[in-house]
């Protein structure tokens, strides 16, 4: 009995690891502009993204999101429904803006530099989304398009419901 648990307890360990070894070796695809084979390693690893670590999880969101970016540029440009460059800057702000939680709520996941390459990406997805004017807030701030609060609340002084004033 007692071995049994042992050997479980070093089953789930080596499992760890590898779920460690699969997203070091998609970062090294990625750092090696092998954008494709990266994005296969973390469609496979996601489903297993709860055995990562928080800084793990913060990394994987950040390359599956930068991959997805990576992407969008080389892929063909489709119409409507069936538009891949579409499809890769959606998922790209997808998985930016859960890294982007994730740093937030236990920095120290990703670099600087990753931070600042990750907003400024998230910045220029949401544009596409939101559309208008790009804005000097940074991605992930609590300022919403149109002056409204989060959740969709009216500006201070205003009623619910009720738009922006002109200036």
């Amino acid at each position: 009995m007692v071995l049994s648990v042992l050997g479980l307890s070093a089953f789930g360990a080596i499992g760890c690891a590898t779920y460690s070894s699969d997203l070091e070796r998609a970062q090294r695809h990625y750092d090696s502009n092998q954008f494709e084979p990266a994005l296969a390693l973390f469609r496979v690893l996601e489903h297993d993204m709860d055995s990562l670590s928080t800084a793990e999880k913060a990394k994987y969101g950040y390359f599956r999101g930068m991959t997805a970016y990576r992407l969008s540029s080389s892929a063909a440009q489709g119409s409507g429904v069936n538009d891949p460059r579409k499809s890769f800057r959606d998922n790209a702000r997808h998985w930016l803006a859960i890294a982007a939680a994730i740093e937030k709520q236990t920095p120290g996941g990703i670099s600087d530099d990753m931070k600042q390459r990750m907003n400024e990406t998230l910045t220029e997805l949401n544009h596409d989304v939101y559309g208008g004017a790009p804005t000097d807030a940074p991605a992930g701030s609590e300022e919403v398009p149109g002056g409204a609060a989060p959740g969709g609340a009216a500006p201070s002084g205003a009623a619910p419901g009720t738009p922006p004033a002109a200036k």
